[in-house]
């Protein structure tokens, strides 16, 4: 694929997810949808921040054995 394509196809890919959530959010009887989507947010973000912890505490380690 060309480097246009895979942008344009990121952009609509991010286009049809953005208007899938806001219908879900929009909904009164989504409420069920509301927490089970706050969740799943909260958890990404705290695995993420376990990741990122662990490749900073990986580049610190060889940072320093390529110092010594």
């Amino acid at each position: 694929m060309k480097k246009e394509t895979k942008i344009v196809a990121g952009i609509l890919a991010g286009a049809a997810l953005g208007a899938a959530v806001a219908l879900i959010l929009s909904t009164d009887k989504g409420d069920d949808v509301k927490d089970k989507l706050s969740d799943w947010f909260a958890d990404l973000l705290d695995s993420s921040k376990d990741k990122l912890a662990d490749v900073a505490d990986s580049v610190k380690d060889k940072i320093s054995k390529a110092r010594a």
